[in-house]
């Protein structure tokens, strides 16, 4: 098949934003231009999206706004939204409880329209440009993100660059059900990681780094999720303590026998049942809006909390060291 690019909404400042599909006989993809959004995966022959998303650019703006983007600079959560780089201090958007910045403020890349460098009928390359200091985060960035399909697999390789020490951790923010129904909670989950970084209250990490084994969070076999007020999943996995070849993270598999395997190079894998939120009046793929537990996101990234921890992974670049991440999902049906 040919790659295909389509309009798919005008945002309020009148920026064109673009659906571009790409796959072949086995795994289809589509990719929005607004916050480089995995918009749409579909296995041949499933007839159903085995990730969530909507037709309505505006719920992209909303509840629907990390649905599938790129999130950064800096995904999940900065304590005290300030930080030191390269000897300086600096102040960030508190966004979250007017104390906290979250995901990179409210002007990151998953609410920019990004720009397309190339596609073809199995590949498709977004750029966007960050300036120095939107948000708090110095320097001039360009963020490079290239989905590309072969077989049943999708890679993401995400890479950053800067011109002056910065914070940079990407995390591709999609939610997955594998069976095309509103409730994921059937799904079984492997996730191989030993040990966790504990969240407070807040869920903000405490800086300790505690074993899976004899809790709740303990995924090493595959189990399915379990739903409840007092079991939100919201918490980071400890892959590995650096970067690394990629290597299988995650397996999930739906009722209906479909499978993915989730590959990564980062050393964090962020777990979120979905429990906390729905989407309101905005309708998803399905043709009705999503509620509660209907997806489970898996979102690779470096340790949440990393500012804080000399000895955890670090999060800066520099000019000389860019960003760079690499992410696999692999598709079957048993």
């Amino acid at each position: 098949m040919s790659a295909t690019r389509e309009a798919f909404g005008i945002t309020p400042d009148q920026q064109i934003v673009e659906k571009i599909t790409i796959g072949n006989d086995e795994l289809t993809v589509s990719v929005l231009t607004w916050g480089a959004v995995l918009h749409d995966v579909r296995l041949a022959d499933m007839g159903y999206p085995l990730t969530l998303g909507g037709p309505d650019l505006a719920a992209y703006s909303g509840p629907m706004k990390s649905f599938g983007s790129v999130i950064g600079p800096v995904v999940n959560r900065i304590r005290n939204a300030e930080a030191e780089i390269d000897g300086v201090f600096y102040a960030f958007e508190a966004n979250l409880d007017g104390l906290h910045t979250k995901h990179g403020g409210t002007q990151g890349p998953h609410v920019q329209v990004w720009k397309i460098v190339e596609t073809s009928p199995s590949h498709a390359v977004l750029e966007l440009k960050l300036p120095d200091g939107l948000s708090g985060f110095p320097g001039d960035r360009v963020i490079r993100a290239e989905y590309r399909v072969s077989g049943a697999m999708l890679d993401l390789v995400l890479v950053a660059h800067t011109d002056r020490p910065t914070l940079i951790n990407l995390a591709n923010h999609s939610y997955w059900n594998l069976d095309g129904s509103m409730d994921a909670r059937g799904h079984k989950l492997q996730i191989l990681a030993d040990f966790y970084t504990e969240n407070g209250p807040d869920l903000m990490v405490t800086g300790q780094v505690l074993p899976v084994a004899g809790s709740i969070y303990d995924f090493r076999e595959a189990k399915c999720l379990e739903a409840g007020a007092d079991r939100l999943f919201d918490l980071n996995y400890v892959l590995s303590d650096a970067k690394r070849p990629l290597t299988k993270a995650a397996r999930m598999e739906g009722e209906s026998g479909v499978v993915m395997e989730m590959s990564t190079t980062e050393p964090g894998l962020q777990l979120f049942d979905f429990g906390s939120f729905n989407t309101g009046e905005f309708i998803g793929h399905l043709g009705v809006p999503y509620q509660r537990y209907s997806a489970i996101a898996l979102e690779a990234q470096t340790w949440p909390g990393a500012l804080s921890r000399n000895d955890w992974p670090s999060i800066e670049v520099t000019p000389d060291q860019p960003y760079h991440q690499h992410t696999r999902w692999a598709f079957s049906a048993t």
